[in-house]
């Protein structure tokens, strides 16, 4: 899987706009990456701050019959993330489920899956030379750990990893990229909340994630309670 970068100077989305680009038959593994974004998005309908300096960045993933589960390729963009960040920074920054990047429990970076057709668009916020210092989650940068990086490499870093790991999701199947997850991730038996969609809220240890990609809490009863959908904190 090779890939090409497309960049502009500013746009809404790069979701918005690769969404749109699909639609015209777009071949994988083109990227799109904007200086700036004046309506990008995160998860659950928020806005993502994109002052210049920052990457934010969309790829396309047109996924096969014989692909595992396409809802899995957030573990695959995850991970791709993490090893792409540890280019510049090694060994700071963990995962939290569902895919957010973490340094000393500090949101780095988020990642927006959407459907575009048959196609998935995979959208990147990383905060290389600002964070939002106003938000409801403590953010962060690398800037902040003196880690310089042009978004302009950055992305060409983080679309290399991210086409070895849909090649070995193609490939090997899921267990590989969920191994390497769980691996990245903050330690098994971490304190964990996770909000459910429904306003509720359930406290547990990390116990791992299943064989699709969700996450697994241990209660207090010892009971195991798989969590499909929700924000997760750090306790």
């Amino acid at each position: 899987m090779s890939h090409q970068v497309r960049t502009v100077a500013e746009t809404g989305s790069t979701n918005a706009d690769m969404i749109a680009l699909a639609a015209t038959g777009l071949e994988e593994g083109v990227w799109l990456r904007a200086e700036r974004q004046t309506g990008g998005r995160g998860r659950q309908g928020r806005t993502w701050v994109s002052p210049i300096g920052n990457l934010y960045a969309s790829a396309l993933v047109r996924p096969r019959p014989s692909d595992p589960p396409a809802a899995t390729l957030a573990l695959v963009s995850a991970v791709a993330l993490e090893e792409a960040v540890s280019a510049y920074i090694m060994g700071a920054a963990v995962l939290k489920w569902p895919n957010d990047l973490l340094i000393d429990g500090a949101k780095l970076s988020g990642i927006l899956l959407e459907r575009a057709g048959t196609a998935v668009v995979i959208g990147f916020g990383v905060n290389l030379a600002h964070h939002p210092t106003d938000t409801d989650r403590v953010a962060t940068s690398l800037a902040a750990y003196n880690v310089a990086v042009e978004p302009a490499d950055f992305v060409e870093t983080l679309a290399d990893a991210f086409a070895r790991w849909v090649e070995r999701w193609r490939g090997e199947g899921i267990d590989v990229v969920r191994r390497r997850w769980v691996d990245r991730a903050h330690p098994i038996d971490t304190p964990l909340t996770a909000r459910l969609p429904d306003g509720s809220a359930i406290d547990g240890l990390f116990d791992g994630l299943d064989a699709d990609g969700a996450l697994i809490l241990r209660l207090a009863d010892g009971t195991r309670r798989v969590i499909h959908a929700g924000d997760v904190f750090l306790l």
